[in-house]
């Protein structure tokens, strides 16, 4: 209608061209009303407002006589939403961008909106060369099918990164600093070789990082550009740099407003000193060990404020961290929250504060990592709150609880044990009590066990460990020697805690050892052997001093682990011997997210009064010593001809030793977050072993022992770990550097479906 409109009130308002939305609907949006004047501003202003509601495709007004006329054109209703032509996205995923749903109203500039944010999530996947074709299909009653047809195009790879202005470290340097790499034929599992913006703003905090970590101060990246080549398909990123010159650390001081605590006291914690190189991880670091030291002093809301004063002419810059003051804090408040089946008191009990005591940081992070070493949560967090006072803090406690009953049926094959079926039932935390229960049965080609175990964590109320086991397991030896041994009997154990991280753990067993060949032709079975058949019964009494710093129980990546164990055989039953055992593990973070593994263990029996017999005896072999078979390194008895050579064709018998000695370096290799997820590991290795000493005779006519020696055998290899949902897998390639006459090596194992 014309803007000229003639002077008049409107006596009636008609509408006309609707299907679904009432006239009443419509006239509820105008701004003028029956009455009012023909006013041109307050028509056009309802006009507006009805094209907003997104209701019409198009809009007209009208006047005739003194009656205002509407005619619209409904916008269609959406029927139905379908994606075509998408393979590396699904229909869910492209879903949740698209704003649109059925049985709302269609609008272009709402398709073109969710377009966009559908383009928008190509191109976080790499693919800028996508295209989306929004079309429509008409149906009746005022509906429409929208159709979105994709193109999704290749993922747009980096081909190329430049860097200019960089004279001190080369392009290939600064390449390696960057989460970005360039795109190559073997990068076909990473996809850190497509264009993604956020990624891009990393690698340029990469580069500060990387220049502010060897002493240029005043680095920074000028521009940072990422260009699409004609084709769509690659992107070639140059980064133009200023190096600037090389700064050292002047005068390094430490100012604390705490009035209790000396500034002295936090010297000891600065990581840097007055001539070195500037860095700036260790100015983090610093800031860092300053603030822990105020937490583990009780001091938990310290701020510690580096202040650097740059210095251009002498080129080095002073530095004084400033530690601002604060009161001390002490514990209001533990709160747990997130434990829907442990009980608190199981929680509680972990804790090395409680309410009331002065907050302390190392006692804090000692309690979460005893409430994760429980293995009942899959998260756990502590976070510092305020409290109603000042000094005060609550210390909340969040907990995500993860499964801890386990049920498993399965079979396996492995390297080792041939064929492999295990039914076991487990629950680690019976009843919310952090008790442990479980049945376990097991056969393999060499194995058949049994057994079942009680532990209660927290005996008589007290921070004592106490448990049961009942077992028998039958171990066939006649893959690597001519006897098998059933074992028969139960156990008793009791853990006492001795400090923060040490365990005295005291145990009694009582069993029955029966030795025997089976069906074996006895002709054809070392004397040595024949000697030791028969059943005895062995009572033992034993301790185990253990030292735990892990930070895993399972995959850890720092700290040690050291067990010393002695068990004395003769507290009634038949058989008399002490045994001596040191087991050692450190695990030691090194660069680039690689970490080492140094390993040893060590064993000595002694017979008390007899000769050890060949079940009380050790066995050493694969997998603890990798390269060589089950039980495949060590004594072996070997039946000789009537000219003293080994009979060709026979199998020689080993038959165990009293001593040996292992270790293990070994150096696991970074894969990535994803891998470490997955519960993946690869590592590089070298095993050194041996195992000897035999008492009682061995000097049998006929008959001849090797490999009775203290010399070592090496092996070195690579390995893949990987926590499968079927049970532990490893593969071990290892080549042996040294062995002995008869020792049965074994270059390629796996082992499926048991942990070792």
């Amino acid at each position: 209608m014309s803007p000229a409109v003639e002077a008049g009130r409107i006596e009636g308002i008609a509408v006309s061209g609707t299907q679904r939305i009432e006239s009443a609907t419509i006239i509820s949006y105008l701004s003028v009303r029956v009455g009012d004047q023909f006013d041109p501003a307050s028509l056009d202003d309802s006009l507006k407002r009805l094209f907003a509601t997104g209701l019409f495709a198009d809009v007209s007004f009208d006047r005739r006589g003194n009656t205002l006329v509407i005619d619209v054109t409904e916008n269609p209703i959406i029927n139905r939403i379908v994606f075509e032509g998408n393979k590396r996205l699904k229909n869910d995923e492209l879903s949740a961008e698209v704003q649109l749903r059925p049985r709302i109203v269609f609008t272009r500039a709402k398709v073109q909106a969710d377009v966009q944010r559908m383009l928008d999530l190509y191109r976080r996947s790499g693919r800028f060369a996508a295209v989306i074709e929004p079309k429509v299909v008409q149906l009746p009653q005022n509906r429409v099918d929208l159709i979105f047809e994709i193109s999704e195009g290749p993922k747009s790879k980096i081909r190329r990164i430049n860097f200019l202005g960089n004279k001190n470290f080369s392009d290939s340097d600064l390449r390696g600093e960057l989460a970005t790499t360039e795109a190559r034929w073997w990068r076909i599992f990473g996809s850190n070789d497509t264009y993604d913006p956020d990624r891009q703003a990393f690698d340029r905090e990469q580069l500060r990082r990387f220049y502010f970590n060897n002493g240029y101060a005043d680095f920074r990246v000028v521009s940072a550009v990422a260009e699409l080549t004609p084709d769509r398909e690659d992107f070639i990123v140059t980064f133009v740099v200023e190096e600037g010159e090389v700064y050292r650390f002047g005068k390094v001081d430490v100012e604390s407003e705490i009035r209790d605590i000396e500034p002295e006291l936090f010297k000891a914690f600065v990581g840097m000193r007055e001539g070195q190189t500037y860095n700036l991880d260790k100015i983090t670091d610093t800031v860092e060990r300053l603030t822990n030291a105020a937490g583990i002093l009780g001091y938990a809301f310290v701020t510690v404020r580096p202040l650097p004063v740059k210095n251009r002419e002498t080129r080095t810059l002073d530095i004084t961290f400033r530690v601002l003051d604060a009161p001390r804090v002490y514990v209001e408040r533990i709160a747990v929250h997130g434990n829907v089946r442990t009980r608190d008191e199981v929680i509680r009990r972990e804790f090395r504060l409680v309410e009331g005591d002065a907050f302390n940081l190392s006692k804090m992070e000692r309690s979460r990592q005893r409430i994760q070493r429980l293995g009942f949560f899959r998260e756990s967090e502590i976070e510092q709150l305020p409290g109603s006072r000042e000094d005060r803090l609550v210390l909340d406690v969040s907990l995500e609880e993860d499964a801890t009953g386990e049920l498993s049926l399965g079979a396996a094959f492995s390297s080792l044990e041939n064929f492999i079926f295990e039914f076991s039932i487990r629950e680690r935390n019976f009843l919310g009590r952090a008790q442990e229960l479980r049945l376990n049965f097991s056969l393999s080609s060499l194995r058949k066990q049994i057994d079942v175990g009680f532990t209660e964590p927290h005996f008589l109320g007290r921070n004592i460990s106490a448990g049961v086991d009942l077992f028998q397991i039958s171990l066939e030896q006649s893959r690597f020697s001519s006897f098998k041994t059933t074992s028969t009997g139960m156990s008793l154990r009791l853990g006492l805690p001795i400090a923060e991280r040490s365990v005295l753990a005291l145990r009694y067993s009582i069993r029955r050892d029966l030795v025997d060949i089976g069906n074996i032709d006895s002709t054809r079975i070392s004397r040595f052997i024949r000697d030791q058949l028969g059943d005895n019964i062995t009572s033992l009494v034993g301790y185990s001093l253990i030292y735990d710093s892990l930070n895993h129980p399972l995959r850890p990546t720092r700290g040690q682990r050291a067990v010393f164990s002695q068990d004395l055989a003769g507290v009634g039953g038949d058989i008399f011997y002490l045994r001596s055992r040191l087991d050692y593990d450190k695990f030691i973070p090194l660069v680039w997210g690689f970490y080492g593994r140094l390993g040893a263990e060590a064993g000595y029996t002694r017979g008390l009064g007899q000769d050890i017999r060949i079940n009380d005896r050790f066995f050493l072999g694969g997998p603890r010593v990798r390269g060589f078979d089950t039980a495949g390194l060590g004594p072996a008895a070997v039946l000789l001809d009537e000219t003293g050579e080994p009979i060709v064709g026979l199998r020689p018998d080993f038959i165990g030793g009293e001593v040996f000695y292992l270790g293990t370096a070994e150096v696991f290799l970074p894969l990535g977050e994803a891998a470490r997820e997955m519960g993946v590991q690869a590592s590089v290795y070298v095993d050194a072993a041996s195992l000897f000493g035999l008492s009682g005779r061995t000097d049998f006519e006929g008959e001849a022992v090797f490999g009775d020696t203290a010399e070592p055998r090496i092996s070195v290899g690579v390995g893949v770990a990987w926590e499968s949902p079927f049970g532990p897998f490893r593969i071990d390639f290892s080549k042996i550097l040294k062995s002995q006459p008869f020792d049965d090596t074994k270059s390629f194992q796996f082992n499926v479906g048991t942990s070792f």
